[in-house]
């Protein structure tokens, strides 16, 4: 099965299943939000990636400019351990790290929640990769990849019982897109998956040819 096929999957779920006054706000915001994005402010291929030093789940710092050193590394941001459709792409990309290192690419996880959040979504997806936190969504406005979720979502993650003020530290209610980033060891952009639908994400086969491709 494909991670789209997956992904619909619960999407479909979800809108079958969850009352009007959840589905609803959802819809509409993710039409909205499609609307009104400008990939042109985005991140590039061809454009420096900026540096950064963001805090793991264990509270250890990880510099970009030392897993550089080590070789391309393959970057994607996830809303949070609160997203099911993060959930389910995490898991798929850790399936495939091994063909990832044997090419020397190292995977790493971006997300605004706090490094104890970060913790839980380790544990909870048993991950073995790099997962840090972007604390105050500052690296993904950077990037230009951040969403600033309308008010009348607030309700609805409070139906959930989602506290993003207790999660990510702030009041926000920004979330990054699930963007994945290709940078080669000089640390250029090589490929790019900028979708403003937070339900479609990159395949692990696409992935894997974008890293194939670094060699020619």
């Amino acid at each position: 099965m494909s991670l789209a096929t997956e992904l619909d999957a619960k999407f479909a779920e979800f809108h079958a299943t969850a009352p009007a006054e959840l589905t609803g706000p959802v819809k509409k915001s993710i039409g909205e939000f499609i609307a009104s994005y400008n990939l042109d402010g985005a991140i590039k291929v061809g454009d420096k990636l900026p540096e950064f030093r963001l805090e793991g789940a264990s509270g250890d710092t990880v510099d970009s400019k030392e897993l550089l050193a080590h070789g391309p590394i393959l970057v994607t941001f996830y809303r949070g351990n609160w997203c099911p459709y993060c959930n389910i792409t995490l898991r798929t990309y850790q399936q495939h790290l091994d063909a990832f290192k044997a090419k020397g690419v190292t995977f790493v996880a971006i997300s605004p929640e706090l490094p104890d959040q970060t913790l839980t979504m380790t544990e909870k997806n048993e991950l073995k990769f790099l997962v840090l936190t972007d604390v105050g969504n500052k690296f993904a406005k950077k990037l230009g990849i951040l969403w600033a979720q309308p008010d009348y979502m607030r309700p609805v993650f409070a139906t959930l019982d989602v506290d993003l003020k207790a999660r990510n530290g702030d009041d926000s209610y920004a979330v990054p897109l699930p963007a994945f980033l290709l940078v080669d060891k000089s640390g250029i952009v090589r490929n790019t998956f900028i979708d403003p639908n937070f339900t479609h994400r990159l395949e692990p086969t696409t992935a894997l040819e974008w890293i194939n491709a670094l060699d020619n």
